[in-house]
């Protein structure tokens, strides 16, 4: 954590920030390692406070090393204002994008002499870049979902629900280790597997369905992120069987040919440009990856839009897809690590089409 700290000071030295209070529960596990639910850290130039009330004090000194411990009492914001005088600070930057316009107000009155400075992105750029324990982490999360894949193959028969296909992968993860989903479980058959969000539904998974198992895992605080299209029989279809060759190259070319220099936009495009040549580019409407880490959507990401470069520690998705209303849909996700020359990928159950 001590090396993350010279990193922010770094980052806070060159935007002129001579302290800034984290109060995002991602960044504050990032930066401090606190796993619990109450507290706010304050970094300066010199000195790292970690606040938090009586319930926690004793596992934020374990886990917050190089942070001293300040007990609230009271309300939490008011150990700012003594904190910041004894450093001789007038000026706070806060995260703009987790702070509520609520405590925003209630911390501008209480610090009535501090400039509050609106701040985006610094944790979450440094946060980009993982290192070696954040990877295997992340590769952990992903064994635990190639497993669940491996498990829910043998699990699935005609008449069940979407839910309770959803239900055992959860629960399979969990005994695995995971201490929980990293979003809710997708479960699409049949016409629903159109829907590239379809969130597990009551229907019935019938004979000749495709079925869209888009899911992941919290291992340790980080997250695994896979999907796999699948069929129940004989694609009732033969279009489906079309659309996957499609999707599984599109999604090749994207592991083959991604690597750092380039940007999300380029990246996308690889996929984007073939679904396209095969004549389904109105039917893939969302972006080819994202970053995944502490949160399941994080930068870079891999969209039309995207300006951002990748770099060697970035992990991020590969998930092209093509949907075709009251047919089908198909969609395959593997989690990759940006290396020095080229990607790796963590998620390693079979991408061919399978047929149960």
């Amino acid at each position: 954590m001590n090396k993350r700290l010279s990193q922010l000071r770094t980052k806070m030295l060159e935007e002129k920030i001579p302290a800034l209070l984290i109060t995002n529960p991602y960044n504050l596990r990032y930066m401090t390692g606190f796993t619990g639910t109450t507290g706010m850290a304050l970094v300066t130039a010199n000195q790292a406070y970690f606040i938090t009330d009586f319930r926690y004090v004793e596992q934020a000194s374990e886990q917050c090393v190089g942070y001293e411990i300040v007990k609230n009492t009271g309300p939490i914001f008011e150990e700012i204002l003594p904190l910041l005088n004894k450093e001789e600070i007038a000026q706070l930057g806060f995260d703009d994008l987790h702070l509520s316009f609520a405590q925003y107000m209630e911390l501008d009155d209480l610090l009535w002499d501090v400039d509050l400075i609106p701040v985006h992105g610094i944790i979450e750029g440094l946060r980009e870049v993982k290192d070696e324990s954040e990877i295997a982490t992340i590769q952990e999360a992903c064994r635990i979902a190639d497993a669940a894949f491996d498990h829910i193959l043998g699990f699935i028969q005609p008449g069940m629900t979407e839910i309770e296909v959803a239900n055992e992968l959860d629960f399979f993860m969990r005994k695995q280790g995971a201490s929980g989903v990293s979003f809710d479980t997708i479960v699409a058959s049949g016409v629903r597997s159109a829907l590239p969000h379809g969130v597990a539904s009551h229907k019935v998974i019938e004979k000749g369905d495709f079925i869209t198992l888009d899911y992941g895992c919290y291992y340790n605080g980080y997250v695994s992120d896979m999907t796999r299209t699948i069929s129940l029989g004989e694609p009732s279809d033969p279009v489906l069987k079309e659309i996957y060759d499609i999707v599984l190259q599109a999604h090749l070319k994207v592991e083959q040919e991604m690597k750092p220099g380039m940007t999300g936009k380029e990246v996308d495009a690889i996929a984007r440009d073939y679904i396209k040549e095969h004549g389904y580019g109105e039917q893939f409407g969302h972006s080819t990856g994202h970053g995944i880490g502490l949160e399941i959507h994080e930068h870079p990401m891999i969209s039309m839009r995207s300006d951002a470069v990748l770099v060697e520690g970035n992990t991020v998705t590969d998930e092209p897809g093509i949907y075709l209303p009251g047919i089908g849909g198909v969609r395959i996700e593997n989690d990759f690590l940006i290396t020095k020359d080229g990607c790796q990928s963590f998620t390693t159950s079979p991408r061919e089409l399978i047929i149960l």
